[in-house]
């Protein structure tokens, strides 16, 4: 089902551009996971998004439950034609956008320890 990130507003996002077939990313994720339980109830999700393609559906399904991705994923099973990368100009894989409570732009390809770092420091307001 669609999902829009007007959706999200009111929380801190990081947009997580990823694929079952990208190695970096997958061994990237088990940071993610940490990142996400210590910050999911201090207004901060994780939105992946997918450039699996139709071709690799089920690929995509299972590292989402092998890897642990409890937070929002989805993808348009379009590879490099997936519209949410084309629109954020991702080109390489993986990357990563933070986006305020407003939806705007806050940093691009922010390291896991950047954005527990942020982020509690915006929740505790310094």
């Amino acid at each position: 089902r669609p999902v829009k990130l007007s959706s999200f507003r009111g929380r801190y996002v990081l947009i997580d551009f990823w694929a079952s077939w990208c190695h970096p990313c997958r061994e990237d994720n088990p940071q993610w996971v940490k990142v996400y339980k210590r910050l999911k109830d201090k207004n901060f999700t994780i939105l992946g998004i997918s450039l699996d393609g139709h071709d690799s559906k089920a690929a995509w399904l299972k590292a989402i439950k092998d890897d642990g991705l409890t937070w929002p994923q989805v993808s348009d099973l379009k590879h490099w034609d997936n519209a949410v990368s084309s629109q954020y100009g991702i080109s390489a894989i993986p990357q990563n956008v933070l986006v305020d409570t407003q939806g705007k732009v806050m940093a691009k390809n922010i390291e896991p320890h950047e954005v527990v770092s942020v982020i509690e420091r915006l929740n505790n307001g310094k």
